[in-house]
């Protein structure tokens, strides 16, 4: 059984496919995106800066959160929920435009890099970040894209 992908707009606003975003954080998560089920929601930069400041102290709109599923007493039948990201296409794009990178590509970054929230990688401690990127670079040239640190 593969990730099930459940995709939530609350704006209107170019995205990738949902199969491309499937691909995408199915590539992050490894063995647990088998029978797990992902919300992928996008919203607009008030909604992203309320979740913001409410669950991170930071009171502006973000790119991308990721909110990890509380993990379930005993398994059931159906799909196990691994989470929620919650992204801002309006952040990312101004990232994207900033950065000067392909927008795809920084959608694809930023899909890799919530999902690998939900599976545990974090990135406050300098040893930590360092494990996080080198993943984020790895599966992202697995799926064709360069290194998003990568000037």
């Amino acid at each position: 059984m593969s990730l099930r992908l459940e995709l939530q707009r609350r704006v209107r606003s170019w995205s990738p496919s949902p199969a491309e975003l499937k691909r995408w954080a199915s590539a992050a998560l490894g063995r647990a995106a088998h029978g797990g089920e992902l919300g992928v929601c996008m919203v607009g930069a008030l909604e992203s800066a309320r979740l913001n400041a409410r669950y991170r102290g930071r009171d502006r709109p973000t790119n991308v959160l990721s909110f990890p599923a509380a993990p379930l007493p005993h398994g059931g039948p159906g799909a196990r929920p691994l989470g929620e990201l919650v992204i801002c296409p309006r952040v990312l794009r101004a990232e994207a435009r900033a950065q000067d990178k392909p927008l795809r590509a920084h959608w694809a970054h930023l899909i890799v890099h919530g999902a690998l929230h939900l599976v545990g990688y974090e990135h406050e401690r300098d040893e930590d970040a360092r494990r996080m990127e080198r993943r984020e670079i790895a599966v992202l040239r697995q799926l064709g894209f360069t290194n998003p640190y990568r000037s």
